[in-house]
């Protein structure tokens, strides 16, 4: 689908308004039958060197700015997305809606499903003249995620998320699996930690696929609202057009807090 550039600010109208709907339609049906609920309003906005997704036809390639926010109660979540180069073009905006079937001290599973919005702007000629427009795909996708907790710091599990595309020029069927490890608080100090998640995951899109690994470390300090992380990309084998190493460097401010409804 090709977009004229201006045509995005109806698009903007209508994301936004879609975007306030769900933002106070997803706390009332995320209540239980408990006299106190607890709800969430978490969100973190990134600056990050080089754009990257696992998704190598989803990557930037060039400075961006992401914004992840997480809305609604402890079992059913509305977590958007938003995605910018620093020129303030659209990237990727995904709208995840999640649940947590369930959660032990050693066991978590959570499912998801979201549409997806991916934005190119690409240069097209018209009666002699040059004109820019934005090319915008569609998809829709679904995951689960289990996950075991060895220690109250240290989990591990599988993970699968498969993608349609919606749009004509959009890929079609996207399959990806991978086996996740998550460190959440490797000590330094009394006051900085660092995060480290490692995956290795298989790709394919349609005909083409792949295997990669996939890493990103973070450097924290406790009750300080910025990060610094890196994620590493690599690929291992592969038919899927892209980079084979790709890495990035990223600052990141944390907000949001927990609160509970009466």
């Amino acid at each position: 689908m090709e977009i004229n550039m201006n045509q995005i600010y109806k698009q903007w109208q209508a994301l936004t308004v879609l975007l306030i709907s769900i933002c106070i339609a997803v706390p009332a049906f995320a209540q239980n039958n408990d006299t106190t609920t607890v709800r969430f309003f978490t969100g973190a906005t990134t600056l990050t060197t080089k754009g990257l997704s696992t998704f190598p036809n989803l990557t930037l390639g060039k400075p961006a700015a992401i914004f992840d926010f997480s809305i609604g109660g402890e079992k059913l979540r509305f977590e958007p997305t938003l995605r910018f180069g620093l020129d303030g073009k659209p990237w990727t905006f995904i709208f995840w809606l999640r649940y947590e079937l369930l959660k032990t001290e050693k066991f978590q599973f959570k499912m998801g499903a979201h549409p997806a919005y991916s934005f190119k702007t690409i240069t097209v000629a018209e009666n002699g003249n040059t004109n820019e427009m934005l090319r915008t795909q569609q998809f829709l996708a679904g995951d689960i995620a289990p996950l075991f907790y060895f220690t109250k710091n240290i989990s591990a599990g599988p993970y699968y998320l498969y993608s349609r595309g919606v749009t004509e020029d959009a890929v079609r069927n996207s399959n990806f699996i991978s086996f996740r490890t998550n460190f959440s608080n490797i000590k330094l100090t009394d006051n900085y930690f660092m995060r480290l998640m490692a995956q290795a995951y298989y790709l394919k899109m349609d005909t083409n696929d792949g295997f990669y690994v996939n890493s990103t470390l973070s450097l924290n300090k406790r009750n300080f609202p910025f990060s610094v992380s890196s994620t590493v990309n690599k690929t291992i084998e592969s038919t899927i057009p892209g980079d084979n190493f790709l890495w990035n460097i990223n600052l990141t401010y944390a907000f949001g807090d927990k609160y509970r409804k009466l």
